[in-house]
């Protein structure tokens, strides 16, 4: 897609350090450096947000996700990862193509990956049966 930066990485418009790729993903260390080793996995194929990728571009880029985090757990020395996707403005999804990030994580690193939430204001049977498929 025109002017979207993934997209313009993937066909290497724009230079990143690839950590792995296939024929339909990309992995790639993300620039803002806000935690080492955070890499983005992304489809080479444009799609926006989780509800517009096909489900074989899922499959490959879960394939990517966990050959990527399994090699910072054997071969880096991390001994986890976080995993986090934003789907959607208002999940913070910044960049409009579809993209994981994985965190790679140490005991006593200091990363917050779960902060507290305020809590669920609705009542739990309520949303259930809301959301029940």
């Amino acid at each position: 897609m025109d002017g979207c930066i993934f997209c313009r990485i993937a066909s290497g418009e724009i230079t990143g350090l690839r950590v792995y790729e296939d024929e339909a993903t990309l992995a790639f260390m993300d620039v803002a450096k806000d935690v080492d080793g955070h890499i983005l996995v992304i489809p080479k194929a444009h799609c926006k947000k989780i509800l517009d990728c096909e489900p074989e571009t899922l499959d490959a880029i879960f394939r990517t996700v966990r050959k990527v985090s399994q090699h910072l757990v054997s071969d880096c020395g991390y001994e986890g990862v976080n995993l986090l996707n934003a789907s959607g403005e208002c999940a913070g999804q910044s960049i409009p193509h579809f993209h994981i990030h994985i965190i790679p994580r140490k005991g006593g690193d200091g990363i917050d990956a779960w902060p507290e939430f305020a809590g669920a204001k609705e009542d739990l049977q309520a949303v259930y049966d809301r959301v029940k498929m």
